[in-house]
């Protein structure tokens, strides 16, 4: 499947801008996930653009991004901290939903993925969580500044050496780590855990996978990356977790009209094709999910109303909203109303009041139910104003379609 990859910024938990990457199936998208990156890592590291874009081609579009202070995000990393990084992923995982749907399945390597086990209770939306080589407390990062320790705690911070690069480091972020009881949160996930570890692991030892495993209630999973090394540096092993990953939550994310319809701009109602069979199509329409679809005999799979019915349903709806709008208006006892409404094409030779005499014309046949006490003189005037309704003067009127393609 082709896929896309679009730079985007978003505020994070403090204001600033932090700097992200959306990767994207040019077809329908499944769900969409957030993936947190690994400690003083960025969103462009190998592992999470290979994840991110496996995910992509399968119909799962990614949101990575930049923790404050790293990367092209705004900030200082010196003022950052384990609960910053929570709180960042709780403002992209905002982001996601204000701008397209929230995420269904949230994705963390190494440190990024104690991240996300927290972030999750903040995250309804998500039905999944998947870490990635992640250490069961995020105290275990405290060892690759241990040198620096002594001068953090007289200076405040210090400078010290991760991965080669150079990174200030500040006594808040010291404290802060010991400040989680891991075991209590993911005891509390609610959502469907797959924890993906290297029996090798040189970084983050497999006893870490162990314990989150132990903490985690059902459903959970544990998939081992065999000789894989922690930042999945090889493209198997990247490839690898996009593969299982996918074929995992889908078991969870279910295969939705809002997971396969991207969001619309405003105004605009949405069908796009499902993927789940030849004709069935979901519909976004003004922030309401609908799907349509054809019977069995005409090649379909019948999980929806077809395109005729939805338009019989939307002047049958606009009939009795018509006919409401007027009793109330009117302070007429209308109890309840209804409006079956039935389409069919007829000779045109057979329908007494068409002026079209040759062909087909469409017949749209509605009966209205009025429940209340009402003179016959009200039961009438409630008939007419049926007739007034936009969508069947819309019907009756000159329609103007323009159509291009982009």
């Amino acid at each position: 499947m082709a896929i896309t990859s679009e730079k985007t910024m978003f505020p994070g938990a403090d204001g600033q801008m932090l700097a992200a990457r959306l990767d994207s199936p040019k077809g329908p998208v499944r769900a969409y996930a957030l993936f947190a990156h690994c400690f003083t890592c960025t969103k462009d590291i190998y592992a999470a653009g290979r994840i991110a874009r496996g995910l992509a081609d399968r119909g799962i579009a990614v949101l990575r991004f930049d923790f404050t202070g790293l990367g092209a995000s705004e900030g200082d990393f010196a003022n950052t901290h384990f609960t910053s990084n929570v709180e960042d992923l709780i403002a992209a995982a905002s982001f996601l939903r204000e701008e397209h749907q929230p995420p269904a399945i949230l994705i963390g390597h190494s440190l990024g993925g104690a991240a996300v086990l927290r972030a999750a209770l903040d995250v309804p939306e998500a039905k999944a969580v998947a870490t990635i080589g992640a250490p069961a407390d995020p105290a275990h990062v405290e060892h690759l500044v241990a040198d620096a320790a002594d001068e953090i705690a007289k200076k405040g911070k210090a400078e010290v050496n991760i991965g080669g690069r150079p990174f200030e480091i500040g006594a808040g972020f010291l404290e802060d780590i010991k400040n989680h009881e891991p075991s209590t949160y993911i005891g509390n996930l609610r959502k469907a855990l797959a924890v993906f570890h290297a029996p090798r692991d040189q970084i983050v030892g497999i006893e870490n996978a162990g314990e989150i495993f132990a903490a985690a209630k059902h459903p959970k999973s544990f998939v081992s990356l065999d000789d894989a090394d922690h930042l999945l540096s090889r493209k198997a092993d990247a490839d690898y977790v996009a593969d299982v990953l996918a074929a995992w939550a889908s078991r969870y994310i279910g295969e939705t009209e809002k997971n396969l319809v991207s969001k619309p701009p405003a105004g605009v109602t949405r069908a796009a094709e499902a993927g789940d069979g030849k004709f069935a199509t979901g519909i976004w329409a003004d922030g309401h999910l609908l799907r349509a679809d054809e019977p069995v005999s005409y090649g379909g799979t019948d999980t929806g109303p077809t395109p005729y019915d939805l338009l019989s349903a939307a002047l049958a709806a606009c009939t009795t909203m018509t006919m409401r709008m007027y009793a109330d208006h009117k302070g007429l006892s209308v109890e309840r109303l209804s409006a079956d409404v039935s389409h069919e094409k007829i000779h045109a030779k057979d329908c007494e009041d068409c002026e079209t005499r040759e062909g087909k014309v469409d017949r749209f046949e509605r009966v209205i139910t009025i429940e209340g006490d009402l003179t016959d003189e009200q039961r009438s005037k409630l008939m007419e104003i049926a007739d007034k309704c936009p969508v069947h003067r819309t019907l009756h009127a000159e329609v103007s379609i323009k159509t291009s393609a982009r």
